[in-house]
Order: C-alpha cells, then sequence, then structure tokens
C-alpha cells in the first residue's frame, strides 16, 4: 500500500537520515522508533509529502508522493489546532480543501464530535479544553476527510500517562470501527511500552545518519496487558535493539 524507499535527507552540511526502506499494507499499525535527532519526525513529514527527499522516493499504491495528498492526514505532536476558532470549525479545517457546501461541512463534523466523545464541546474554543481533548479535535480534524493512511507525530507524548492511556484506547477502538475509512497508522514515538501497545510491525531506527536497524512483527491480540511476560519481553527486546 505505501512504500518507503532508500529515503536519504539532510540539512546543510548534516546528514539526518542515511538510507530508509520499508513497506507498509492494509491493517497495519506501524511504529517509527529510534534515537533522538535521527529524523523520525522528518522521516513522517516526508512521507506526508511535506519535506522533499534528497534522495529515495515515497509510494502510495505504485503512484509517487511529492506533494500532500487528500488520502493520507497528519495529527501533530502539539494539536496544532488555531485558537481564535471553535473547535468545531478547527475540525472543518480538514475539509477545506474537498469541494463540499457548509451544510454537509456541519453534519460530518458534529457526528465526528460524537464518536470521538466531544459532544457539547463544539462551540467552545480550544483553551478551554484539556490535553486530551484538545488531541482528540486533533485527530478529529485529521480523520474527517476520510483518509486510508493516518501519519501521527508522537501524538501522546504531551499528555499525562492516564490521559494518554485513556486515549491510546480510544483510537484503537476508533480504528477497528467500520465508519472510519483509515486503514494503515503509520506513527512516529520514542515510548517503546506505547509502540508495542499500540503496534504490529515496530521500524526500529539508528542513530543518524539512520537507517532501518530491524522491522520487529508484533503478533499480541488487542487489547494488550501492559503487565504480560509476553509484552515485557516485545519491550526488552526492542530496547535491546535500540541500545545494541
Amino acid at each position: 500500500m505505501l512504500e518507503v524507499n532508500g529515503i536519504s535527507y539532510s540539512i546543510g552540511p548534516l546528514h539526518i537520515i542515511g538510507n530508509i526502506t520499508f513497506g507498509a499494507d492494509k491493517d497495519e499499525f506501524i511504529s517509527i522508533i529510534g534515537p533522538s535527532g535521527c529524523g523520525k519526525s522528518t522521516l513522517l513529514r516526508i512521507i506526508a509529502g511535506l519535506i522533499k527527499p534528497e534522495k529515495g522516493e515515497i509510494l502510495y499504491k505504485g503512484q509517487k508522493i511529492e506533494k500532500p495528498i487528500k488520502d493520507l492526514s497528519f495529527v501533530f505532536q502539539d494539536f496544532a489546532l488555531l485558537p481564535w476558532l471553535t473547535n468545531i470549525e478547527n475540525v472543518k479545517l480538514g475539509l477545506s480543501l474537498l469541494d463540499i457546501d457548509e451544510d454537509t461541512k456541519e453534519k460530518k463534523a458534529r457526528e465526528l464530535f460524537k464518536k470521538m466523545g466531544l459532544e457539547g464541546f463544539e462551540n467552545a474554543y480550544p483553551n478551554m479544553l484539556s490535553g486530551g481533548m484538545k488531541q482528540r479535535v486533533g485527530i478529529a480534524r485529521a480523520i474527517i476527510s476520510d483518509p486510508t493512511i493516518l501519519l501521527m507525530d508522537e501524538p501522546f507524548s504531551s499528555l499525562d500517562e492516564l490521559t494518554a492511556e485513556a486515549l491510546r484506547k480510544d483510537i484503537i477502538q476508533m480504528l477497528k470501527s467500520p465508519e472510519i475509512p483509515v486503514s494503515l497508522v503509520i506513527m512516529v514515538t520514542h515510548n517503546v511500552e506505547e509502540a508495542v501497545e499500540l503496534s504490529n510491525k515496530v521500524v526500529i531506527l539508528s542513530n543518524r545518519p539512520s537507517y532501518v536497524k530491524e522491522i520487529k512483527e508484533i503478533s499480541l491480540k488487542y487489547p494488550r496487558n501492559k503487565h504480560s511476560k509476553e509484552f515485557m519481553d516485545e519491550v526488552d527486546y526492542i530496547y535491546k535493539v535500540l541500545t545494541d
């Protein structure tokens, strides 16, 4: 479904991404994990068509991605909500490039607010929400356009652990819903436990200039018990690969 082929990227003389290649299939949740500064977030923006790689290409269903496309949506680490717009106006921004009338946008946004547990906050402003609620608005904005691929850049790192844990569980349930067309998620994270909890494939990167050290398959059933031996074995293995 998505191919990352020989991606390389530098900032001036600093070689950030060395050579990264991996594939992503339908119904996968992939986490990209690696040391700080190895270009994880940059790679995600290259996949999204927001940054042009120095070498290599991104293919979606065989077609090269050179700019943002409708089938890919992005969830940012810092929510990226516009404070002068209400929450529902922020969500409707996800439809701004589509030829849809205002009534349809409003109806679609309100339906999504119900699904995301945001009902009643439509006309409030982002500064009236908790961090977890802000990120729900950010996710709603990303999926309102019915993308096939959802890219997430450390979406839970700004949240306290209890809020992050609840939102991670909600994300898994949401992606299983037949009403949500997302069929592939690629998430950047620095949290190994989070990667094991959510992913069925973990792409482990090296220090910069980064390359793929290993692609680890995670076959544990959902919901995953974070206290089980099987879960901890997966966590320990990824830590070992990261630090070797």
